[in-house]
């Protein structure tokens, strides 16, 4: 919520140097509101755009703006409201919203930098949590994610602040035992803004680094393909399935013992075979199945992810998506069948490991 001094749009905005009545101008800035784009004198408020100054219109009876934190609508002109009722419920959008003193800003910009806090809505014993991890450094091309230290332990682990998640997800696999190469999740924290998780930090280099100094040998490409397919699978046979729905280089990460591990389940969703269609398209473009962004026949199911393992191999052979170029023919008849548009035609799990083990066990043989 705001809470301003009453800047009357008609007796203060008229700066007394300006008499011309058409106009209308900012008492903080003196900027000509009568300029500034959607500005009308009948809104129950204006925000300045030349200073950001509240404005509140003559005719709302109150030194305190009360604002929707959902549609923004203005809760004072609504039908009903009083500043002592402790709560209301918006006209508008049906959000409510608490009518506290505690809860008002002093300008626009507070308000905004208090929506743009992760911790927003966080209990004092979530934040207290948080502190104790110590941010070290970003990690390098991965938005809000840091790598943090704990303050007692010492301990490292990786801190992301995500705004896209399904929160039962990760609760699900906080509350079992952790998959086999995949970060183990420390904690998990909700806001009002976002979903902030801390998780195992797992050192080593990503398969979006390895290419960049080039496409990998084939053995190397196939035991990577074959490895996560060996983790989708542990996450497709839950007894309530998981479909990862973000296989790609950057999700990859080689440990330094050679380990093989996904990573990111943010845009993760629940397999459900009833389900004809997904009801949020989510995905890396071109690593996306057709089905996963509006494209396809069905929802995403454990094919969905085969999709983008068929691509990925591909882009770790060539440095390539499979439209740009082909990989070579022993290999690029797996990542065919693994693209193709309809899921009934790609692989099942089984038969995309089968098909990895039997490449990986010919080529060794060859060499």
């Amino acid at each position: 919520m705001f809470k301003f001094g009453k800047n009357r749009i008609s007796d203060l905005l008229q700066n007394e140097r300006k008499t011309d009545p058409e106009y209308e101008f900012c008492p903080r800035c003196e900027a000509n509101l009568t300029l500034q784009k959607g500005y009308s004198n009948t809104l129950p408020y204006w925000i300045c755009l030349g200073c950001g100054e509240m404005l509140i219109n003559p005719k709302i009876d109150s030194d305190v703006a009360w604002i929707c934190d959902k549609c923004g609508t203005m809760l004072n002109i609504q039908p009903g409201f009083r500043e002592e009722c402790g709560e209301w419920r918006c006209t508008e959008c049906g959000f409510v919203n608490k009518i506290d003193e505690s809860t008002l800003y002093e300008s626009e910009d507070e308000y905004e930098a208090d929506l743009r806090n992760p911790y927003r809505g966080l209990s004092d014993e979530d934040v207290l949590a948080l502190s104790f991890y110590e941010e070290t450094a970003p990690v390098a091309g991965r938005e809000h994610v840091t790598l943090v230290r704990h303050r007692e332990s010492g301990q490292y682990y990786i801190k992301k602040i995500l705004t896209v998640y399904n929160k039962s997800i990760y609760r699900y696999l906080m509350g079992r035992r952790p998959i086999a190469h995949m970060p183990k999740l420390e904690a998990v924290y909700e806001g009002s803004n976002c979903l902030v998780v801390i998780e195992e930090y797992m050192d080593g280099v990503t398969v979006e680094q390895m290419l960049e100094h080039g496409p990998l040998k084939e053995g190397d490409a196939v035991f990577i393909a074959r490895s996560v397919c060996g983790i989708l699978q542990e996450l497709h046979t839950l007894p309530r399935p998981i479909i990862h729905r973000d296989v790609k280089p950057s999700n990859i990460i080689v440990t330094r013992e050679g380990e093989v591990c996904l990573l990111d389940v943010n845009v993760a969703k629940w397999y459900d075979p009833e389900q004809t269609d997904d009801t949020r398209y989510m995905g890396t473009m071109f690593y996306a199945a057709p089905e996963q962004v509006g494209y396809g026949f069905s929802a995403s199911s454990a094919k969905t992810d085969v999709y983008a393992v068929g691509v990925l191999l591909n882009v770790m052979v060539t440095g390539r998506l499979p439209k740009e170029q082909r990989a070579p023919d022993r290999i690029w008849r797996i990542v065919e069948r693994c693209i193709k548009l309809s899921a009934e035609d790609r692989y099942t799990d089984e038969e995309l490991i089968q098909a990895l083990d039997d490449l990986y066990q010919k080529r060794n043989m060859i060499m």
